[in-house]
């Protein structure tokens, strides 16, 4: 057997290992969203407008420079447009 091919051999508990892995990180995911759901439910509920809510949370997300520079090329583009 070459080098390569005793690199590449599969066993199957650690195959099995790495899909249950996955299985498991699948579910916390779903579970998260869920909650998620949840949370933007409830704001809703209480009157916040979710989609600015979502909007932010995009824009926290990003560098802050970017956001800026995308801030101010759409007041200058609603400038243009008289808005």
């Amino acid at each position: 057997m070459s080098d390569l091919d005793s690199s590449y051999r599969v066993t199957s508990d650690e195959l099995r290992q790495f899909i249950e892995r996955i299985e498991r990180l699948d579910s916390e995911k779903k579970d998260l969203m869920e909650q998620q759901k949840e949370v933007m439910a409830e704001a809703k509920g209480r009157g916040y407008d979710t989609k600015i809510m979502r909007r932010l949370i995009g824009m926290r997300r990003r560098d802050q420079a970017d956001v800026a520079e995308e801030e101010a090329i759409l007041d200058m583009y609603r400038q243009a447009l008289g808005m």
